[in-house]
């Protein structure tokens, strides 16, 4: 961890503390990402919502996601989706450009858990 920070401003002290655990966030997030992606590709009760996020991620303009939803999951899922939240916050690159086979996934995503539209 960096030393001397005495004298900084609080925010200065936190952008470089994040910057020391940016590589330990991105590496959990990623597992973490593993597991949802694996969980949204299966079909039980969670796995909707777990879709749902990550398309949120994704595109949160076009497959917008209420976030209260978060609450419906075990605490192992959404635990996950914190951690992922937190790689996702300075993005190096998008959401599924961090999975084997990304691109396809989530057009696999799309056509099984984008929210109906109707006007």
């Amino acid at each position: 961890m960096t030393n001397n920070l005495n004298g900084l401003p609080k925010s200065l002290v936190e952008i470089i503390i994040y910057r020391e655990l940016r590589p330990f966030i991105v590496v959990a997030g990623e597992y973490a990402l593993n597991r949802l992606v694996h969980v949204a590709q299966q079909d039980f009760g969670q796995s909707r919502i777990v879709g749902r996020f990550l398309l949120g991620l994704y595109d949160g303009d076009s497959y917008p996601f209420d976030l209260t939803e978060l609450r419906l999951l075990d605490l192992a899922l959404f635990q996950d989706c914190m951690s992922v939240l937190s790689m996702d916050y300075q993005p190096e690159v998008e959401v599924h450009q961090r999975v084997e086979n990304g691109q396809s996934i989530w057009t696999q995503l799309v056509k099984r858990w984008a929210p109906v539209v109707t006007h």
